[in-house]
């Protein structure tokens, strides 16, 4: 249950990462509600996480989901470079994760 919890936590913060971005530094409500709603619970699912995994797992885990959820949308839908560096980078990146879950 801790390592679902840790997956769902990280795919928010990729959802506070974006809403941060929209916000404009804070000027427009529903992006920083957004952002609000999905950090305290994004840190709410990692400290639950945490109470079973071990912190440098779990902390590198979430940030890795993150991260890798952010730069995938960001690529999809925002417009951002695909190039393949920039790929190969983004799959080191979810293969690392996927070894800190696997060799736990």
């Amino acid at each position: 249950m801790s390592w679902l919890v840790l997956i769902i936590s990280g795919m928010l913060e990729a959802v506070w990462a974006i809403a941060l971005d929209r916000s404009a530094m804070f000027t427009r409500l529903w992006p920083s509600v957004t952002f609000a709603v999905a950090a305290v619970l994004s840190m709410i699912g990692l400290s639950y996480a945490l109470r079973t995994i071990p912190i440098g797992t779990g902390y590198a885990v979430w940030v890795g989901i993150g991260a890798a959820l952010t730069a995938v949308i960001g690529i999809s839908f925002l417009g951002e470079s695909a190039s393949l560096p920039r790929l190969l980078s983004l799959f080191l990146v979810v293969a690392g994760v996927a070894g800190l879950k696997f060799f736990h």
